[in-house]
């Protein structure tokens, strides 16, 4: 303060330049500097021989930089709360007027100046553009801090029709960004809905009410409440129906595929998704702005959920091409969060048809691009399959420590997203450490959630583990492991998870093998492996066939 008192007129300049930001231009400084240009330029140089400023380029191009914050804060606190609001107030005035691709660059200069000149109601509006223009480009973390700020501006407004739609555009926006950054099941994206549903309520049946509902959707999805996501679904589907717009209609099929393929009620997930992809099909160009809007392209997810439930429907062949559509869409469409959940997706997909190298190429493309993004959620997943698909790469000790770590991570988010899945992988590889006790932990661990939360699309494979952990321990009788070999086999009729029904009939010929009951065993393998009709270069089906051969 002291070295800007020393400068007389040139502090003048200064003062300006700190309500303009710590970054500024001369064309800006000039247009609201109440000094004539001579005037002007010398306090400039002043500044910059002060060594106050930094200057690049000469003027009318140049810019100027505060070498610190402190002395941008000095400036800025010496002038009197009423003349800076007059500052702020000609500064937006003469953006409005004068520099019109700035504001449509960089609506939050804009909205700054409004704010602070009082200007709430008007500043509202480009807080909100600013949001939504971060979000486009996936600057999720500056977006959650202009659109909270805009809901900090609201605040101070009457409540009228106009203040709760405007709130409830800066809610819905806000929800996505804070999912992304600190996880779907996130308290904070939470409250944002719920804040927005009340308003919804209050405002009568409000066009926004979609957006707040698919919100909740996610929200509750990731946490695990399913019978609460799935009624939240089909209300989606119910508002969609009511209109002619297809976009509507994809996201709400988007929903209860996705529901429904967690419960393990695959055909009924299989169908939506076939009505999702023919409406993703009918109009793709109109679709893509939905990844924006709520997260992630539903044509992606649709891909690629697609992938996992036509494997687990016992169609490898059909799965592994909608994989690499899946994968090829992403790229496409250039989203980052739509390329996570596509890496995310094809790393579970590329697991379950065990290629284990693609699978942990894909994990840890995924590890790459969630930590560039800061996307806390697939980093912690993508940290789980890493450990889970390098079972040639390391010790087991480490495999396992990764698991449990990314498992960790993934709970600090909140989400029990693929837990039971998850828990079985860790469950796998203390099988092949030979850690039998560490694994029927973790499959108690595992069935306890999938009991807890109605997760059961891998049941049967949690049933197939711990009746092979079992056989591993020479103490438990055979029929034991035969109970939940058999239960296996049971849960994997009844979802019609065929690629999960010949891996548990594998595993129970093995034991009626070993029984010296090799007809039996035939048999049974025979039934399940003779239903297929492709995928027979698939690492499961070549199994079976090999066994079958053996037993002839």
């Amino acid at each position: 303060m002291a070295r800007l008192d020393q400068l007389s007129a040139a502090k003048e300049v200064a003062q300006l330049g700190a309500v303009l930001g710590r970054e500024f231009t001369y064309e800006l400084v000039k247009s609201i500097a109440p000094q004539n240009e001579y005037t002007l330029q010398a306090g400039l140089r002043q500044l910059v021989a002060a060594e106050l400023l930094y200057q690049r380029g000469r003027p009318p191009r140049a810019r100027y930089v505060f070498k610190h914050a402190l002395i941008q804060d000095a400036a800025y606190a010496s002038l009197l709360k009423s003349t800076r609001q007059q500052i702020h107030q000609r500064t937006a005035q003469v953006l409005e007027a004068q520099f019109p691709e700035m504001v449509a660059t960089q609506p939050e200069l804009l909205a700054h100046h409004l704010t602070e000149a009082g200007r709430s109601a008007q500043a509202v509006g480009y807080w909100q553009r600013a949001g939504e223009r971060a979000v486009a480009r996936s600057a999720h973390p500056e977006a959650i801090s202009q659109l909270t700020t805009g809901l900090a501006v609201i605040e101070t407004l009457p409540e009228t029709a106009e203040r709760i739609q405007q709130e409830l555009r800066l809610l819905i926006t806000l929800g996505p960004a804070l999912m992304m950054t600190k996880g779907f099941a996130a308290p904070e994206a939470e409250r944002a809905y719920a804040r927005a549903r009340e308003l919804c309520q209050r405002g009568g049946e409000t066009p926004q009410l979609f957006s707040v509902l698919r919100g909740l959707w996610q929200f509750y999805n990731a946490r695990g409440a399913y019978q609460t996501a799935r009624e939240l679904g089909e209300q989606c589907l119910r508002l969609a129906q009511q209109g002619d717009d297809t976009a509507r209609l994809l996201e709400a099929h988007h929903t209860i595929w996705t529901t429904l393929f967690l419960l393990g009620e695959l055909r009924f997930a299989h169908t939506h998704l076939e009505q999702g992809l023919a409406l993703a099909l009918h109009d793709p160009e109109q679709h893509r702005a939905l990844a924006v809007v709520y997260g992630h392209d539903p044509d992606v997810c649709c891909r690629g959920v697609g992938a996992m439930a036509l494997w687990l429907l016992g169609y490898p062949d059909q799965a592994l091409r909608q994989q690499h559509a899946a994968d090829a869409l992403a790229h496409e469409v250039a989203h980052p969060p739509s390329l996570a959940f596509a890496r995310m997706l094809a790393a579970i997909a590329q697991q379950l048809r065990r290629e284990t190298r693609a699978a942990h190429e894909q994990a840890e493309a995924l590890i790459a691009l969630a930590t560039e993004q800061g996307f806390a959620l697939f980093r912690a997943i993508g940290g789980i399959l890493r450990g889970a698909t390098r079972t040639a790469l390391g010790p087991r000790e480490e495999q396992i420590g990764q698991i449990h770590q990314g498992l960790a991570a993934v709970r600090e988010t909140g989400s029990t997203l693929w837990e039971p899945y998850f828990l079985a992988l860790l469950a796998d590889v203390y099988a092949q450490a030979g850690q039998v006790e560490a694994g029927l932990a973790t499959l108690d661990e595992a069935l306890a959630a999938a009991q807890a939360t109605g997760e059961r699309w891998a049941e049967a494979e949690l049933y197939r583990l711990r009746g092979s952990l079992l056989l591993q321990q020479t103490a438990t009788p055979q029929a034991e492991a035969e109970t939940w070999l058999r239960r296996a086999l049971d849960v994997a009729r009844r979802q019609e998870a065929k690629s999960l029904e010949l891996r548990a009939a594998v595993s129970l010929s093995r034991l009626r093998k070993h029984q010296g009951k090799r007809k039996e065993a035939h048999d049974l393998l025979a039934e399940v492996y003779t239903w297929f009709t492709e995928g027979f270069d698939t690492a499961d089906l070549q199994e079976a066939k090999a066994l079958l051969e053996e037993l002839a």
